[in-house]
């Protein structure tokens, strides 16, 4: 059993995230900004601790996550809002969950990215969108050469549908949607499997059963 530190853990994906961990025999530990939400996520099977990842120092990063085994980091600003906030959240958020876990020993961080996120954006992009896909891969970045034990995930549209237990995932696939459900699904399976260290999938909803898309994506070649 791991304890594993969900930052952005009151996020979508985190909320169908933690009790799948549960049920895998893990304790999900959900870091977010506010003491308000300890109930609902008591509820599902996590603990909580409160980190404001915007405005938390490095110090602050290293406290909330002492004694964790893995970090999965779901935080997110969205595609929506402001400009600041994919530099604070996204990207920043990110750097200092990296540089924490690696000053306290942790090696296994698993990310939550998005599709497409290294290829030029289309000419009539917003300057929000631009700063979000920029924000994120210049986290993935950090995180492949951070020398942490890593998997980025990089799905399609999410949506809210009920999941379906099927994606397609490889290095490139065609764009399309996924639920948070089965995203949610694909992070708790990566932690227990050492073949998903380093690698970096993109991923939509499809035709493969989530447990065969991985074992047929780490197969040797």
């Amino acid at each position: 059993m791991s304890s594993i530190a969900v930052v952005g853990g009151h996020g979508k994906i985190a909320l169908k995230l933690h009790p799948l961990l549960v049920e895998a025999g893990h304790t999900p530990i959900a870091l977010v900004r506010s003491e308000d939400y300890r109930e609902e996520l008591e509820r599902l099977g996590a603990t909580m601790r409160v980190l404001d990842i915007e405005n938390a120092t490095l110090q602050d990063f290293e406290y909330a996550l002492k004694g964790v085994d893995v970090v999965v980091f779901s935080a997110g600003g969205g595609p929506d809002g402001s400009i600041e906030r994919k530099r604070t959240v996204d990207l920043e958020g990110s750097l200092s969950s990296q540089m924490a876990a690696s000053n306290l020993g942790i090696q296994r961080f698993i990310q939550v990215s998005a599709i497409r996120v290294d290829e030029p954006t289309p000419e009539d992009s917003s300057a929000v969108w631009e700063a979000y896909v920029d924000a994120k891969a210049q986290a993935d970045k950090a995180l492949r050469a951070s020398g942490l034990k890593w998997t980025i995930l990089r799905p399609g549209q999410l949506t809210d549908k009920e999941p379906t237990g099927s994606i397609e995932l490889g290095g490139q696939v065609d764009t399309g949607p996924i639920t948070r459900g089965d995203v949610a699904a694909v992070i708790a399976a990566a932690i227990d499997n050492d073949a998903t260290i380093g690698r970096q999938w993109e991923l939509v909803n499809g035709s493969v059963p989530i447990v065969q898309a991985i074992a047929e994506a780490t197969a040797p070649r």
